[in-house]
């Protein structure tokens, strides 16, 4: 009777193993599959300053000092957003995918200006809310039973489709000029992860950094601008942690 109950524990374990093995919903082995993401994204700009980024600036139109000290700081903290976003996912092999994760991001950037001064003391904030769309190669590891590790690496294309609204700021004073971004930025990106694997589906936490190929500061009006005229180039970089439901 002792043997019969330790043979039917062992057939119990056996089943119950490959059961498991095959959670997720077998969507590993699916061509094409979809999902869904959430992201917290913390975001801030890294500043490359001119040589003479103290100023003090000098209006074209009067000759006099557009803020009237110069500059000791230039600092971006980083600031919280949050995306809302989908799957698409190719299977390129047993080891690689190629994903489309397009997202909708509501993320701001801040600089703060101090100056010898502190009565001039600044923040610019620009806010963003971006359609992300993310193309990237999912290398993944070999399954253990729930579980399995990935590197994603790929490039995205960002629109801000807020952005007409914070560009008119003709008729402002220099000291109320905006900071201004680019419309549309193209980003690199790399990160990793992991496949957690449930009965019906599988979760994948991620974490991944991105930086902005090319300055993302519109400068045209450079001359007019206090908070522009210390910059030389601007560029945007993020860190976000992604939750994918597949």
């Amino acid at each position: 009777m002792k043997h019969i109950l330790l043979f039917l524990f062992f057939i119990f374990s056996i089943n119950r193993i490959s059961a498991q093995e095959s959670w997720g919903g077998g969507v590993d082995g699916e061509q094409l599959h979809f999902g869904f993401t959430f992201q917290n994204v913390a975001s801030e700009f890294k500043i490359l300053r001119l040589a003479e980024w103290k100023g003090p600036f000098i209006d074209p139109f009067n000759g006099l000092p557009m803020i009237n000290s110069k500059m000791v700081s230039l600092a971006s903290p980083l600031t919280q957003g949050f995306g809302l976003g989908f799957v698409s996912d190719y299977r390129l092999g047993d080891n690689a995918n190629l994903r489309f994760t397009p997202a909708m991001v509501f993320s701001d950037r801040i600089i703060n200006y101090e100056f010898e001064n502190p009565a001039f003391n600044i923040q610019r904030t620009v806010h963003a809310t971006l359609m992300d769309l993310p193309v990237g190669i999912k290398l993944k590891s070999d399954r253990r039973r729930n579980f399995r590790a990935y590197m994603i690496t790929g490039a995205k294309y960002s629109i801000d489709i807020t952005s007409k609204r914070k560009t008119d700021d003709v008729a402002l004073s220099p000291d109320a000029k905006f900071l201004k971004n680019n419309k549309n930025t193209l980003w690199y990106e790399a990160g990793f992860g992991f496949d957690v694997y449930f009965e019906f589906f599988k979760m994948s936490p991620e974490i991944k950094f991105a930086q902005s190929f090319k300055s993302v500061l519109k400068d045209n009006d450079r001359l007019d601008n206090p908070y522009i005229a210390p910059l030389d180039r601007l560029f945007v970089r993020s860190f976000q942690f992604s939750l994918y439901f597949e």
